[in-house]
Formats: C-alpha cells, structure tokens, sequence
C-alpha cells in the first residue's frame, strides 16, 4: 500500500513542511522514502523493531502501575531531522546554558555573588528542599557540578528552539537515543547510505571520558551506583556500565572504610574515585540522608565530603533544575559569562509571587501548570485540554501551595511526521540533547526525541504514552 503523508495543521511548525506545504531543504530525502515506502512494509518493521527491544530487555516501568510489569517504549521508525545550521546554533546555546549552570551551582555553595547582587532571592536558594547545607565551601574537583545534564527543548511555531526544562541531577534516556539509532540502522541501513546523518554512537566514549576527567586522579575507577532492577531506568544503567567497560553496583556492593569508597570484587577490595550515581540525593547516605534508604552506602557522604571520591552529577545539583529557578537562567548567563542567551527560555508565571499567582488564578484556562519539582508529566495540568473539575482542584492547590507551582503559556509544540494507526500523520514532540561537562564541554549531535503519539497531544512523556524517535543531524543542510 501506498504511504499517505497527512499534511500538518495551520498555524504549528511542522519539521517536514513549511509554512506553506513545501518540503524543507533538509528533509527532501525523508519526503522521497516516505512516498516510496509501502505502509505493510513499515507496519511490519514496526513489529520487528518491538521483538527486538523485547528481547534486548529495553523496557521501562511505570511506578504505580498494579501488574508492575516492564513496558516497551513505543519507536517510531520515522526519524527526525534537524538541519546542520539549526544543530550548530543549539549546541552553542546549550554549552553556554550549561556553563552558566554550572557556575550558579558552585556560587550558591560558595561566594553567593548572585544573590548578593540581588538577581536571585536568597530564600529560593537556601529554602530549596534541594539545597544542600553541607555542600558549602565543599571544593569539587574542576568546580563542576553537573557532568551531566539532559536540557528540554521544543520548537515553537515561530521557528525558534526553546528550553523547556533543566535537568541536572540524573538525566535519563539517553540509553534510547543511542538504542533507537542502532534499531534505524539495522532495519533501514540504505538510508544512511543516502543521507549524511551525524554519528552518536560515540556517546559512550564521551561519558566514560567526562566521568575520568571527574577526578584529578591519572587512572580512576570508576563505577555506576544503580537502585537496583526494579527501577524504571535500570536498562540504562545497566547499558550504559556496559557500554563504557566499568562496574555496574548497588548500594550493598560498596562499603566504606577510613572515609574512601571500596567496592567488593572476588580478588579484594578495590577502591572506587569516582560514582556516577543513579539515585538521588537523599537515598545515597543513610547516615546523612533518609535513615530507612537500603539504596545508598553508609558512610558516602562523609568520604564525598573528605574528597576522596567523585560522585557525578554532585550532590545539591537539584536547586538549579527546580522549576521555580529555572526562569532565572538567562539572567545567570548574563551575570556570570556577560553574554545574551542564546536559546529562549519560555514565559514563567511564579506562583509564589502574588501577582503571578492572580494572574495564573485569573487565566488558568490557558496556561500549563507544573509542580516545581516534577517530573515525568505528572503532577502538572495543561489549561485547554483540562476539566472544569480539573481546573477547580488545581485552583485549590495553587492557592494552598502557591510556592509549589509555575505557570507557562500553552507553547505550539512542533510536529513531526510519525507512522501510527491511521498512517503518516504529524505528531508533537521534543528533544532532550545530553551536554557533557568535564575538561571541555561537549556533546552528540542530538539527543533523544520524544513524541506524543495521540493526536493533538503535548504530553511527550513516555510514562504518559509518549514514544520516541531516532534523531538526525545532517552533516549538511540539504539531502
């Protein structure tokens, strides 16, 4: 059968058509294989591409869910381009908003420069459930905090890339961009012959280079501290420890002894500089942090803190991915690099402010509403698709808690041509590139693209039903 390509809404951005029906320079190849591309073929590729992740094992959980069985991610085998211009001028902006980041991060915890010149209230800092006292004058090894980071972005209708979110703690799913890729490869290797596609299979190499240049130490060990397999992104720590050649451990594997970590191997004990940690701050340490957490190692923090191991990303990243710090990020690429952003944050409404908080109340139909610390699509409302009922709960909590939510306009989120039941029809979605930051910034050409794959839904996430894409940057602007 004959694939038919459903022609994207007015007034969205649509990656494959412009404005007025026309196919973009950068994707006249992907328009070219779709309309060659026969739609049993597709649906039977599809099928094939779930069998293998299957049977990989590249499956994710659902907290919450009774049957608590591990779920497939929906692929989508219709990837998505991003022109070598637009790649080139995101990957400047998210080098500079990750510096910045990282230069926030390390004043809070010690000169406090930015709140002493009055760009930032000190009490979102200090009273952030994220901020940790006890990382103050703490000297970090490159002053770096977060050596990892996943940054949001969506594009919005008039063209332009925004960020959407920050995240600096445990950034997952870059384990799907890097499986996705292979997954294209394997089904469709003539298109790679035909298109000049940027490579990111190198992820690995960069990440185990980033976690070495973590320590000032000439050979580091270094090892991925995992909850365990029942968490929803074990596939990715167990992957990723693979990919890179090193341990992957829980908690009860490493032990402490004269403040140095030590993990148990079958020919001793071996000691260990540098964690990449996959758990939060307050189930690494049951000394220091939740004294009933049977996930971390007693006695971490006090090593941490002796500077005898790494731990990446550092503990206290959290305060500068909270939401209700996030509106402050262009100012801190300001203060600290003396530069203009340069990818848009999207219009803020803070709750905690009284006049935010009225205008939020007064406009909730059309504004999205997010917990400050959220995540995954939960906890969050989104005006124009929401109930009366909805509404009227979130406008109860808004004025219990009004410190606990930001308020966003509704942003056209672009679409992209994505294979689902009905055929080829557009579909919105995000990006979430991964910015590495060890002895130089750095980064793969992409980054793990998710879609929604209902109809006229923003909510990408894929514990919301959201799936995902291979990304593609060209290595030229025109295929």
């Amino acid at each position: 059968m004959v694939m038919l390509i459903q022609t994207p809404p007015e007034g969205i951005y649509d990656e494959l058509f412009d404005e007025d029906n026309r196919v973009r320079p950068s994707c006249r190849m992907l328009e070219d294989w779709l309309i060659k591309s026969d739609e049993d073929l597709l649906a039977e590729k599809r099928r094939e591409a779930d069998v293998l992740f299957q049977r990989l094992g590249i499956t994710f959980n659902v907290y919450g869910e009774d049957q608590g069985a591990d779920r497939l991610i929906p692929f989508d085998l219709i990837p998505r381009v991003i022109s070598a211009s637009d790649w080139q001028r995101m990957q400047a902006g998210l080098r500079q908003r990750v510096q910045a980041l990282n230069r926030f991060l390390f004043d809070i915890y010690h000169d406090f420069d930015i709140i002493r010149a009055g760009v930032i209230n000190a009490e979102q800092v200090f009273a952030n459930p994220q901020y940790q006292p006890g990382m103050q004058n703490l000297k970090l090894p490159r002053n770096l905090y977060s050596h990892i980071a996943g940054i949001d972005l969506i594009r919005h209708n008039d063209g332009d890339f925004y960020v959407l979110e920050d995240n600096l703690r445990c950034p997952s799913g870059v384990s799907y961009m890097l499986e996705n890729r292979r997954m294209m490869m394997r089904l469709f290797p003539e298109l790679f012959a035909q298109a000049p596609v940027a490579p990111v299979e190198h992820y690995p190499a960069l990440l185990g280079e980033t976690l070495r240049a973590a320590s000032l130490k000439p050979n580091p060990t270094v090892v991925v501290l995992t909850p365990g397999r029942f968490n929803s992104a074990y596939f990715e720590h167990a992957f990723l420890a693979r990919q890179m050649g090193i341990e992957l451990v829980e908690g009860a594997d490493l032990f402490i002894r004269q403040n140095k970590v030590f993990m148990k191997t079958t020919i001793g004990p071996q000691q260990v500089d540098v964690i990449y940690r996959r758990i939060d701050d307050d189930f690494l340490d049951p000394l220091a942090g939740n004294p009933d957490s049977m996930l971390g190692v007693p006695g971490l923090y006090a090593a941490y803190r002796s500077g005898n191991v790494v731990l990446a990303n550092a503990m206290g990243t959290g305060v500068a991915d909270d939401k209700s710090i996030y509106p402050y990020v262009p100012d801190m690429i300001r203060f600290y690099l003396g530069e203009e952003p340069i990818l848009k944050n999207v219009p803020t409404w803070q709750c905690r402010k009284p006049r935010d908080l009225q205008y939020v109340l007064d406009h909730l139909p059309e504004l999205v509403v997010k917990e400050t610390q959220g995540a995954g699509g939960y906890g969050m409302l989104i005006g124009p698709k929401a109930s009366k009922k909805e509404l009227s709960h979130f406008r109860t909590l808004l004025k219990a808690r009004p410190d606990n939510y930001i308020a966003q306009p509704t942003l056209s989120l672009s679409t992209c041509p994505t294979f689902v039941d009905e055929g080829v029809a557009p579909r919105h979605l995000d990006l979430r590139p991964f910015v590495l930051s060890g002895k130089k910034v750095q980064m793969v050409p992409g980054g793990l693209t998710r879609v929604a794959l209902k109809a006229g839904s923003l909510v990408v996430n894929s514990s919301q039903g959201g799936g995902t894409k291979d990304t593609w940057v060209l290595e030229g602007d025109a295929c």
